[in-house]
This record gives C-alpha cells, sequence and structure tokens, in this order.
C-alpha cells in the first residue's frame, strides 16, 4: 500500500516549471517591477526566477507556487538592488552607451574615431570584455567566464577603461 502513495507523492513534490511560467509569470513580472523599477531589469529578474526554479525543480514543493515564487522574486530583487548598491559602476555607463547610440553622422564617425584610439590601447581581452557586458548585456560573472578572468579583474578592466574614456570625452 505504501508502494503505491509513494510515485504520487514524488510527482507533488516536482515543480512543473513550464505551467509555473505560464500561470505565473505575469504575477512575478508584476513583483519585479515593484521592486526595481524598471521594466528592462524586470524581465531580466523574471528570468532568473523560473532559472533558479528549474535548476531546483526536483527539490522545490508545488503546493504553495505563488507564494515559492513571490519569495524567490523578491530575493532575486533584493540580490540586484544590493549588487547595484555595492557595485555603482556597473550602472553608470551612459558615457559610453551615448557614443554607441548616436544617431548623427558626424557624431557616429567621431565615436567611432575614439573608440577606435581608445581601443587601440587596450588589451583584446579588454576590448572582449567591453563588448559583452556593455552590449551583449552579460553580467560580469559571465563576463569572468567567458573571458578567463575574476570578477574582480573584469570589474577594473571596465573600471579603468571608462575612465579612459571620460578622459577622452571631455577633451
Amino acid at each position: 500500500m505504501l508502494a503505491a502513495h509513494a510515485a504520487p507523492l514524488e510527482t507533488l513534490l516536482a515543480v512543473d516549471v513550464e505551467q509555473f511560467y505560464e500561470l505565473y509569470g505575469p504575477m512575478v513580472l508584476r513583483r519585479c517591477r515593484r521592486l526595481l523599477r524598471d521594466d528592462q531589469a524586470a524581465l531580466d529578474a523574471m528570468q532568473d526566477v523560473f532559472v533558479r526554479v528549474l535548476r531546483n525543480q526536483e527539490r522545490l514543493d508545488d503546493r504553495a507556487p505563488s507564494g515559492l515564487l513571490f519569495r524567490i522574486a523578491t530575493q532575486v530583487c533584493l540580490n540586484r538592488l544590493r549588487h547595484a548598491k555595492r557595485h555603482p559602476e556597473d550602472s553608470d555607463q551612459d558615457l559610453l552607451l551615448d557614443i554607441a547610440a548616436s544617431s548623427d553622422n558626424e557624431e557616429r564617425s567621431a565615436a567611432r574615431d575614439l573608440l577606435n584610439r581608445l581601443f587601440s590601447r587596450e588589451h583584446v581581452s579588454t576590448q572582449t570584455i567591453a563588448v559583452l557586458h556593455l552590449l551583449d548585456g552579460l553580467t560580469l560573472d559571465e563576463v569572468a567566464a567567458e573571458v578567463g578572468l575574476s570578477v574582480s579583474g573584469v570589474r577594473k578592466r571596465l573600471r579603468t577603461l571608462k575612465g579612459r574614456v571620460q578622459s577622452a570625452y571631455e577633451l
């Protein structure tokens, strides 16, 4: 008799991530938007929530899914806010993004020349780091894994590059 009940209990503990995403995705997104106050950051955080659920689906209990997802979303968002507070240089990319997003042909040409001069003095890996983080939107952890450096090494390279860009842009 116990063996007959063992299989259903195991299925109760395994989470159906696809069903969770369809049913609770909008709720998670609202929570992330409320905490982060940024649509793109909220979308990224929502994806992180479901990645965590996917990674841990065998260990999670699906009997209170909204509460579970609400707690995970809150934790993910608070971690992002703490990280942004500790590492303000990550969010201070306006200057580089302004250069990249310039719409005037003359400004774009000048920006391209400036970037060529700056990158000509940089290691190839620094150029790769800048593209992966600033253009492709990879996190510092992801960039570090990609280029084989520590997160602090990646952060230092970006900070140095940012300083050079600001100095050159002020001229």
